[in-house]
């Protein structure tokens, strides 16, 4: 079994947004180090945009928005959280989509360091997380969500889906239950 940890729209105009206390970050930053320590892969994945945003149909209602707004088309809202601090050899993705498979070569990469089992963490839990979780069950991955390495603006939402939703295709823990698995 090979992993990698993806960690998702952990950028900064994110993470900001959602008012990510030092707790948070600093249990990404832990769980990223052991992960690389492990020789697991630590993929970033973030979303993000072309100037003038031609990636965004009028018809997504998710995005439309965001691009009549002119965001995430670059610079440091669009990069890792500064608190987060990427290492040299992490692999970045960026993606166009809500899912991180979406837009991205995201496939590709798992591809090339022979990933079969994902470890998924990101902001938001209603969003990236569940996109990907449903995407990556679908395309046969082993998926672990590590609930508190996850946020969302609504917290019945994240405890719905970290209990009842996400269990059926995925192996749900806390980032320090799966550190200790890496032995």
């Amino acid at each position: 079994m090979t992993s990698a940890l993806l960690l998702m729209d952990l950028q900064a105009g994110i993470v900001d947004r959602f008012g990510a206390d030092e707790g948070y970050t600093a249990r990404i930053r832990d769980t990223a180090a052991t992960a690389r320590s492990a020789a697991i892969p630590v993929i970033w994945v973030t979303v993000g945009f072309r100037e003038g945003h031609p990636e965004v149909s009028a018809r997504n209602k998710s995005f439309r928005a965001l691009a009549t707004s002119g965001g995430l088309t670059g610079g440091p809202a669009t990069e890792v959280h500064p608190a987060l601090a990427p290492a040299p050899a992490d692999i970045q993705v960026r993606k166009r989509r809500v899912s991180a498979f979406t837009g991205s070569d995201l496939d590709v990469v798992l591809r090339g360091v022979d990933a079969d089992t994902l470890v998924l963490a990101g902001i938001a839990t209603s969003g990236v997380v569940l996109s990907t979780v449903r995407q990556a069950a679908d395309l046969d991955y082993r998926l672990v969500v590590l609930a508190d390495g996850c946020l969302d603006a609504d917290d019945e939402v994240h405890r719905v889906l970290t209990t009842k939703v996400f269990p059926r295709q995925a192996d749900v823990t806390t980032a320090a239950e799966w550190v200790t698995t890496l032995g």
